[in-house]
């Protein structure tokens, strides 16, 4: 199944009102604002998009919301996020009728699978949706690892096309490559191993920064495209402070954070979260300001 993903995919921001309640209108902002900024793509509904806090209902008007307001400009792409494989099919062929372009299928929450029983799930998915798919691994996160023996059970699978890595270990983009050759398209997708991963195969970053910096993580994506090794590594050593926020478990509340801050969206939070408080709110109060303070020159010239 031939796909054109690549670049920037920012896992964007469901925003909410002061009652908590889903603005549907203000995502339609925040998307169209980060389009008109230079991203490549949109992951609705990701771990960013607090798809767990959020009931069924509440996730097919948010992503219909989404596809409404890209209209084709870019790809969206949804996260499946589910316990089980009959909750999980429900929400990918809901997504393949409102019109997304790709899903992004995590393992099962909760229960962590046997390699077997993983295998039957992601093709339990498959194999009732025509949409494309890239798998979601991230092992900090969910306990649950998609190795090099899982991926050789789907080669098979014709629409499981992909697979963000998340894990912190980067020597897995390498081993992929070597056993897979170009049969799975690779996402680098922990912000702070990005351009590491751009270096090791990656075809593009499914991030979370980019919510509040969408220009700079264009920019680092295209320097490196265009060979502009200096500028790319120019703009990854500024942004890491805050990359690193990618990796911790507030990550939802820091970039919505610097989201309010920058003036791109609100920090507000679905429970059981809440937004930050005491010394750690001012401390991303203050990586933020300090990078909105020392941003770099950005050349938004397409890549060669």
């Amino acid at each position: 199944m031939a796909i054109g993903w690549k670049g920037v995919f920012p896992a964007v921001t469901t925003q909410l009102r002061a009652d908590l309640s889903i603005d549907l209108e203000d995502t339609q902002r925040v998307v169209d604002d980060l389009i008109r900024d230079g991203v490549t793509g949109i992951i609705a509904l990701g771990t960013v998009g607090e798809n767990n806090s959020l009931m069924y209902d509440e996730k097919v008007s948010v992503l219909t919301a989404i596809v409404e307001v890209v209209a084709g400009r870019v790809p969206v792409l949804t996260g499946v996020s589910e316990y089980d494989t009959r909750r999980s099919v429900r929400y990918a062929q809901a997504a393949e009728k409102v019109g997304a372009d790709g899903l992004m299928l995590l393992p099962p929450m909760v229960y962590v699978p046997h390699s077997h029983e993983l295998v039957a799930y992601f093709k339990g998915v498959a194999s009732n949706t025509a949409l494309p798919i890239m798998l979601y691994n991230n092992p900090p996160a969910y306990r649950t690892v998609i190795d090099k023996a899982v991926l050789a059970e789907l080669v098979d699978v014709p629409n499981i096309v992909c697979v963000k890595e998340s894990a912190p270990d980067t020597r897995r983009f390498t081993d992929f490559h070597n056993d897979f050759g170009d049969r799975f398209v690779l996402f680098a997708g922990l912000d702070d191993v990005a351009l590491e991963g751009l270096y090791l195969g990656a075809q593009g970053w499914v991030s979370g920064l980019t919510n509040a910096f969408p220009k700079e993580s264009v920019g680092l994506v295209r320097a490196f495209e265009r060979g502009d090794h200096a500028k790319a590594l120019e703009i990854y050593r500024w942004f890491m402070p805050l990359l690193h926020l990618d990796a911790e478990h507030d990550l939802v509340q820091s970039i919505k954070l610097a989201e309010e801050v920058m003036g791109r969206g609100s920090e507000r939070v679905l429970p059981p979260r809440l937004p930050l408080i005491g010394a750690r709110r001012a401390e991303v109060i203050a990586m933020v300001e300090k990078a909105a303070a020392t941003r770099p020159v950005i050349e938004l010239a397409k890549a060669a």
